[in-house]
This record gives C-alpha cells, sequence and structure tokens, in this order.
C-alpha cells in the first residue's frame, strides 16, 4: 500500500499549484487587458456606436466645410482613403481579391470611389477598371480622373461593362450616397440589377461607399427602389460617422468607419462617437 501514499501525498502538494495555474489561464484568457497585453480584437467583436439621420448628415458636412475649414478635396481624399483601407483589411489582394471594378456614380460618393482606386492601386490591387457613365466636369474630378490615367488605371464604356463584372472579383459601389432621391433612373438601375446578379450568381463581393446605393438614408432598403430589394454588401464603409440605414446592414457582413480627422468636441456638438482607432488606422470595426 506504501506507493499508493506516496502518489496521494504527491497530489495533495501539486494539487495547489494546478489551482494556481488554471486561475491564471483564466485570467489571460477572460481578462487580457487586466496584464496590458495589446491584444487585437477578434473578427467577431462588435462595437456599438451611435448613428445621425440625412438632413443632420447634411448640414455636417457643410459645417466641416465652414466652421472646422476643410474643403471638399480634403474630405473625398480622406474618404476614398478608408474605403481604400477598409478593403485591405478585408480583402487584400491576393490572386483572388486583386481585381475591382469601381462604380462611380456623378456625385461626391462617385468621387470617393475614384480616390479610392488610386490609393487601391499603391496598396498592391494591379487590375482596376472604372465604370463612370456620368462624368463631373467640375476640376476635382477631372483632376481625379487624370491622377487615375497617369496610374494607367481604364475606364471603360458601357459595352465593357459585362466582362468587367465577370473577371472582377470586387465591386465597388459608390453610385450614390445620402443625397440619392428615388427612383433609380437608367443607366443606374440596370448597372446595379446586373452587379446584384453577379453577386448572387458568382459570388462577387460588394463593397458600399457609406450608403448602399438606392438605400433611404434612414431607412435602409424600401419599395421605391425594387432594383434593391435584397441588395446587402459584403461590407459597408461609412463616412464621418453611420447613417441610421447601416443597421439594416446582415449581421454576418462587415462594417467599417472612416472618420478620423474629427475631434471629440465637434463629435460631441453633433451626437456622434469618436471611437478608438488602432495605431495609425483612418478607420475601425464596428460589425
Amino acid at each position: 500500500m506504501r506507493p499508493q501514499l506516496q502518489r496521494t501525498s504527491f497530489f495533495k502538494y501539486l494539487l495547489p499549484f494546478l489551482a494556481i495555474s488554471i486561475t491564471i489561464t483564466f485570467e489571460y484568457i477572460y481578462q487580457p487587458n487586466k496584464f496590458n497585453f495589446n491584444i487585437n480584437q477578434t473578427k467577431e467583436t462588435k462595437m456599438s456606436f451611435k448613428v445621425i439621420a440625412a438632413k443632420q448628415a447634411s448640414l455636417l458636412d457643410q459645417e466641416l466645410m465652414s466652421t472646422m475649414g476643410f474643403s471638399i478635396d480634403q474630405l473625398m481624399e480622406l474618404a476614398g482613403l478608408s474605403v481604400a483601407q477598409s478593403i485591405y483589411k478585408v480583402y487584400p489582394p491576393t490572386a483572388n481579391s486583386s481585381s475591382c471594378l469601381v462604380l462611380c456614380g456623378p456625385g461626391n460618393n462617385g468621387g470617393d470611389g475614384l480616390v479610392a482606386a488610386r490609393h487601391l492601386k499603391l496598396f498592391g490591387y494591379n487590375n482596376i477598371q472604372i465604370y463612370y457613365p456620368k462624368p463631373t466636369n467640375r476640376p476635382i474630378f477631372t483632376g481625379l480622373v487624370t491622377q487615375l490615367q497617369q496610374f494607367g488605371i481604364e475606364f471603360i464604356d458601357s459595352s465593357q461593362l459585362s466582362n468587367s463584372f465577370s473577371q472582377s472579383n470586387l465591386i465597388i459601389d459608390s453610385l450614390f450616397g445620402f443625397s440619392f432621391k428615388p427612383p433609380m433612373r437608367p443607366p443606374f438601375n440596370s448597372i446595379i440589377s446586373e452587379m446584384l446578379k453577379w453577386q448572387l450568381e458568382q459570388d462577387k463581393k460588394i463593397i458600399a461607399v457609406d450608403i448602399p446605393s438606392g438605400w433611404d438614408v434612414d431607412l435602409g432598403p424600401t419599395d421605391a427602389c425594387p432594383e434593391i430589394a435584397n441588395y446587402q454588401p459584403d461590407l459597408l464603409v461609412s463616412l464621418t460617422a453611420p447613417k441610421p440605414c447601416s443597421l439594416k446592414l446582415d449581421k454576418l457582413k462587415k462594417h467599417y468607419l472612416g472618420g478620423r480627422f474629427i475631434n471629440k468636441e465637434f463629435a460631441e456638438k453633433w451626437g456622434i462617437d469618436v471611437p478608438e482607432y488602432p495605431g495609425v488606422d483612418q478607420v475601425v470595426q464596428l460589425q
């Protein structure tokens, strides 16, 4: 019986050390910040956030360009960079996600897409095409087009669109923002319909800039735009602050915010959040 007594005695002394080890392991897993470790959020992490309605968003933009002293080209550059950074985080350039089709509308949302295309080129996305069916002649937009041409980025016409959908892994929807009013008119209704067809049938990934085109800013998809009844982008990049329609985003989809250019005083005035952006990133994941 003596060997059995020795084993019992051994475990008797070992148990306190096991308990300490289990406790420390639990603390590391469930309270990582207690030990001041720089642990990144997991992909499943979700962040609560405040939204800003359409009318307030328009007024906020006006104040950014008056009281805050920003110019439209500055805001467009920051927006496009945020879109490109978000895409890089979710769909980094690989053999399966380096081809991009950027759909640009005639307004500022389209300008955000043009800026994003330039940054994506610099980030290593080598096959980028732009479809810009109704270009704007304002200098800021013509300048963006010239920049993209100097980078060797191709602008396509309607006859090339279907082939571009086929060849692209990523589709950037920068057709319409929060100024859109239904109904969806040609040629944009057919562009949206074809985009959604490729997403459904070929699993093309859609990235929406600020507002999924055709969504009501406050309500999300409505009967006023039947073309987008089932539209759910794979990645939504909200700009400055999320809009109420972002609450309609499917919980399995990704949602990023790009707004690292406003201070807390301005945010408090407008009732929006300034989240903790990691490192030097211009974007933060909300969902």
